[in-house]
């Protein structure tokens, strides 16, 4: 499955910037902090543009999800999730490390604004160099799938089990009401598991859902899907007779977090 050029600004060091379509502009404090600004130790200002409505905080290895504006103290504008439309989601200990201590500082449905010095952004080493300014809207956050679940080992009692072997449990219920059948083609977002624990794969982390053919994959999947319904969330329980049958790595039983955005 292909990954995607998520926040090219945070994730990817090596890759230059697209000049955004439409600029955002920077605001009037852009060139420094102003007095109201709280800073920490490590030098990173930041002030609440919004209050939000959450009551906890995202933790370092958490998967945020958010909107955002960066702009250099010029008031260049270099990057935006406004400008695609679409916020971007990717895990909060894999940026910048002025994002990953300004985030923890938010709560959902907050707005701020963070003024990272250089020392905290890319240290001089590439473009653009010196502080950066964002203004960070955190929509929402969970455990990021490189933290398992808690009944990786094995299903719980509460968990379905199907004649095949297939244990399955409902962890959101969807807003749909049909059913993929093993002609469709669906799109999810995922995460896989082997039984220790171990992440093998996440179109979660890579963030873009993988779109296929149900009956494209591996059985415990064929059949998973087909008990699902559009916005579902659900967990399985594969056993290796419906994954890879100990022919290829992962062996064993494999432990999957799906989401069922579409039917097609």
């Amino acid at each position: 499955m292909r990954a995607t050029a998520v926040a090219l600004f945070l994730l990817a060091p090596a890759l230059t910037f697209a000049q955004p379509s439409k600029a955002i502009p920077a605001p009037a404090d852009v060139k420094a902090a102003p007095a109201d600004a709280v800073k920490t130790k490590s030098g990173l200002a930041s002030k609440v543009i919004a209050a939000g409505t959450g009551r906890t905080h995202p933790s370092s290895s958490d998967l945020v999800t958010v909107n955002y504006t960066g702009w250099t103290t010029d008031g260049k504008m270099f990057d935006s999730s406004l400008t695609d439309g679409k916020p971007v989601t990717f895990p909060l200990n894999h940026v910048i490390p002025g994002w990953t201590e300004g985030v923890q500082l938010m709560v959902a449905g907050e707005k701020r604004r963070l003024w990272i010095p250089e020392a905290l952004a890319y240290k001089g080493q590439r473009e653009p160099k010196g502080m950066l300014v964002f203004d960070v809207e955190l929509i929402s956050f969970t455990p990021s799938p490189e933290t398992p679940p808690p009944d990786v080992k094995a299903p719980p009692a509460d968990a379905r089990k199907t004649s095949s072997g297939l244990s399955y449990k409902v962890l959101t219920p969807g807003t749909g009401a049909r059913r993929p059948l093993s002609s469709s083609t669906v799109t999810v977002n995922y995460s896989g598991w082997t039984t220790d624990g171990k992440l093998f794969d996440s179109s979660v982390l890579r963030g873009e859902p993988a779109t296929f053919p149900v009956t494209g994959v591996i059985a415990g999947w064929t059949e998973g899907l087909q008990l699902m319904v559009e916005g579902e969330k659900a967990r399985f329980w594969i056993p290796e007779s419906l994954a890879y049958k100990g022919e290829r790595e992962p062996k064993g039983m494999l432990v999957f977090d799906v989401e069922l955005i579409k039917i097609r």
